[in-house]
């Protein structure tokens, strides 16, 4: 028991030491950046991740129900 115990304590660290060989050894390493918006041909393309278009769509001012049915009158 104590021997498996001791082989995946070991084979744990390998890998968090290889997944880290870029922040532990690299000058100002840091993890990459994988998310949405850290992509420059999607942000070219006006694409953004989910978080970043709640923040959008929650800056927009809400219509109350007779402005939403008015504008519907209008386009109609």
């Amino acid at each position: 028991m104590m021997y498996a115990f001791i082989i995946s304590f070991f084979l744990l660290l390998i890998g968090v030491l290889l997944l880290g060989v870029r922040i532990f050894f690299v000058k100002n390493g840091r993890f990459p950046n994988f998310h949405i918006g850290g992509s420059k041909p999607l942000r070219d393309k006006g694409i953004n991740c989910a978080t970043t278009q709640d923040r959008q769509a929650q800056k927009i001012k809400r219509m109350n129900i007779s402005d939403m049915i008015n504008e519907l009158n209008d386009n109609y």
